[in-house]
C-alpha cells in the first residue's frame, strides 16, 4: 500500500489538531517524514563558536527565543519495492524532562503503518534522540524478528568507548547519551548490519557514511525516477544554511562536522534536490539556494 494513502481505521483516537506526518513521492518511491515532537536545547548549543552578538541576532531575525528553544525531531519511513524503511526513530519516552518528544509510535499508528511492516531501520547515528523510539515496550516489541538495523561500523565502534572531549552539551547530558547508546547495542546487537562507507538498504535508497558529526553519522539518499531527496540527519540545523561553520554543541568533531555541512550545502545547492534534516521545522521538506557567502534555506511547496 503506498504510504500516500495510509489511513489508520481508528485514526479518530490519537489525531492530532497540528500536522504530524508529511507524505511525499520521490519518483516511484514513497516518502513519509513524521514528527517525534519537540524537545528544549539552549540556543547557545547551536553555535558554540559564534560570538553572543551574532547568535542573539540569528535569533532576533528568526523570531525565535534568545534563551531556550524546541528542537523539531523529525524521522522518515521510505517504502522502495518490497522494502519499508524507518530512517531514525526519535527520543522514545524514558525521558521524563522532555515530554513533547517521543511521539513515533502514536503517529505511527495515526499514520497506518504497522511497525511489523517495517523491513529496515537506517540509523543516522547513535545519540538518543534517534533511537530512544527503538527502545521503546510498546514499539520494540510489535517489529518482525527479522528487522534489519543498518549503521555505519564506525558509529557502533566509536560508542564502546565514546569520547565527549570537544562537544559542548549541558550536564547529564553525556552520560544519557552514553547509557542509552550502550543499551541500545546491547539490545540491537544481533539484529545490526554494519556498513563500512556506503550500502544500498533498499531500491534506490542509500545510506552514506560522512562522519563529522559522530564518527559514523550518515545520510540517506533516496532517488528514483530523475527526483532525489537526501535524509541529512544531524549534518545540518536550522543556522547552518547562513552561517555553515558555526559549531553545534553535540558535534563530536565539530572542525570535521563543519567540513562536511559545508561539502553538503554545496552538493544540494547545484543538484537542487531536496533535503530532510532531523532538526529543521517540520516537515522540513526544502531546497537549499546560495546566498552570498552562505546559503539559503527554500521551503518546499506542500503538495495536497
Amino acid at each position: 500500500m503506498s504510504l500516500m494513502n495510509t489511513r489508520s481505521a481508528d485514526v479518530g483516537a490519537v489525531d492530532e489538531l497540528v500536522p504530524s506526518r508529511y507524505a511525499l513521492q520521490v519518483g516511484d518511491i514513497d516518502v513519509m517524514v513524521i514528527s517525534d515532537g519537540v524537545l528544549p536545547i539552549t540556543a547557545a548549543t547551536l553555535a558554540t563558536n559564534a560570538e553572543p552578538a551574532d547568535l542573539r541576532a540569528w535569533l532576533d531575525d528568526n523570531f525565535l527565543p534568545r534563551e531556550v528553544l524546541d528542537w523539531p525531531l523529525n524521522v522518515a519511513v521510505v517504502r522502495s519495492g518490497e522494502r519499508t524503511v524507518l530512517i531514525d526513530s526519535g527520543l522514545g519516552t524514558e525521558f521524563p524532562d522532555f515530554p513533547r518528544a517521543g511521539q513515533l509510535a502514536l503517529r505511527l499508528t495515526a499514520a497506518g503503518i504497522q511497525p511489523s511492516t517495517v523491513t529496515d531501520v537506517v540509523l543516522t547515528h547513535l545519540h538518543m534522540d534517534h533511537i530512544g523510539g527503538l527502545l521503546v515496550d510498546g514499539l520494540r516489541n510489535r517489529f518482525r524478528p527479522d528487522l534489519r538495523v543498518h549503521l555505519a561500523a564506525a558509529e557502533a565502534e566509536f560508542w564502546e568507548s565514546p569520547d565527549f572531549s570537544r562537544t559542548v552539551m549541558p550536564d547529564p547530558i553525556p552520560e544519557v547519551l552514553r547509557r542509552t547508546a550502550a543499551r541500545f547495542l546491547d539490545v540491537y546487537r544481533g539484529q545490526l548490519r554494519p556498513f563500512e562507507a556506503e550500502y544500498e538498504v533498499a531500491p534506490g535508497v542509500v545510506v552514506r557514511r560522512t562522519g563529522g558529526h559522530t564518527p559514523g553519522h550518515s545520510i540517506v539518499r533516496v532517488e528514483s525516477g530523475g527526483a532525489a531527496l537526501t535524509f541529512a540527519g544531524d549534518a545540518l540545523f536550522q543556522p547552518a544554511f547562513e552561517n555553515p561553520l558555526w559549531q553545534n554543541g553535540f558535534e563530536h568533531d565539530p572542525v570535521e562536522a563543519a567540513r562536511v555541512r559545508v561539502r553538503l550545502l554545496e552538493e544540494l545547492s547545484a543538484t537542487g534536490e531536496k533535503l530532510v534534516a532531523t532538526h529543521l521545522p517540520f516537515p522540513s521538506v526544502c531546497h537549499v539556494a546560495v546566498a552570498g557567502s552562505g546559503f539559503r534555506f527554500v521551503p518546499a511547496m506542500w503538495d495536497f
